[in-house]
């Protein structure tokens, strides 16, 4: 992902660099936090500079997962000027788009903390970014719904709505879908009804996700599931609905906000150049 990123803003290398730049020239870079945050994307960001050449060194002043402050020193960069202001840009879009996602993250987790419920991405990611996003919704506390639709089943509304509309039972649908399936793959059906809950039970679902609930509604979703399944809530989770969701009693929230609505940290690199 990162070779394919340098490659996009230097198909044929930083022409702006080569005439402007000397060529035994010498950067000398801080990677500074202009606001606070939690890092995540520190491979990545050295991976820029290293992808472009050898001879740039990265120094993590912070980890992965680090809450920091404004005004912080997160990384020392040395090496040849043109590499390193040619890496720059990548390493930067990166850094802030994974710390950004991260720093979103910590925020929705700390607001359910003590209620006993995690809080998971989606797969609205960026295309092409999934696991450098996946790892920054870990950095800041979060966890990971499937990585892609090989992984697990999740039968989702348009599904059921093709069921009906071939007047197949839901139930007899869940099982024979299960039976098809190992026993390591797990199962989820998204129901938007109450009366939904217990046929997807009958058919001996993993998991429930409860879609677009009001809070009142979860609630009484988790009172009938009661351990049966693990119970996920969904559908429009912002910071400033996820406390009262986490209270309802359900033990998973997913929110694609995580990652699709994550502002870029603002991250800098303040570079002094020497002969």
């Amino acid at each position: 992902m990162v070779s394919a990123a340098l490659a996009e803003d230097a198909p044929w290398g930083d022409l702006t660099g080569e005439v402007f730049l000397p060529a035994e020239a010498v950067a000398t870079a801080e990677l500074t936090a202009r606001e606070p945050g939690v890092l995540s994307g520190v491979e990545v960001f050295a991976a820029a500079f290293r992808l472009t050449d050898p001879a740039v060194q990265v120094r993590a002043h912070r980890a992965d997962g680090d809450r920091f402050a404004a005004g912080e020193v997160l990384a020392t960069v040395t090496g040849p000027a043109r590499p390193v202001v040619q890496a720059e840009r990548v390493a930067l879009n990166l850094l802030q788009r994974m710390s950004g996602i991260a720093t979103l993250t910590r925020r929705f987790v700390d607001a359910v903390e003590g209620t006993g419920a995690s809080v998971t991405d989606t797969r609205k990611t960026t295309p092409g970014l999934r696991a450098l996003e996946r790892h920054a919704v870990r950095c800041g506390g979060g966890v990971n719904h499937r990585f892609s639709l090989s992984d697990a089943v999740m039968a989702k509304d348009n599904h059921l709505a093709v069921l009906r509309q071939q007047g197949v039972d839901l139930t007899a649908a869940i099982r024979q879908a299960r039976a098809r399936l190992g026993h390591t793959t797990t199962l989820e059906v998204e129901v938007d009804r109450i009366e939904q809950i217990e046929p997807v039970l009958a058919g001996g679902v993993d998991v429930i996700m409860l879609d677009n609930f009001a809070p009142a509604d979860l609630a009484r979703g988790v009172e009938i599931i009661a351990g049966r399944a693990i119970v996920e809530a969904s559908g429009t989770v912002t910071l400033e609905t996820v406390a009262e969701i986490a209270r309802t009693g359900v033990d998973v929230i997913s929110s694609g906000a995580l990652t699709h609505s994550a502002r870029p940290l603002d991250l800098g690199l303040d570079m002094t150049v020497s002969a």
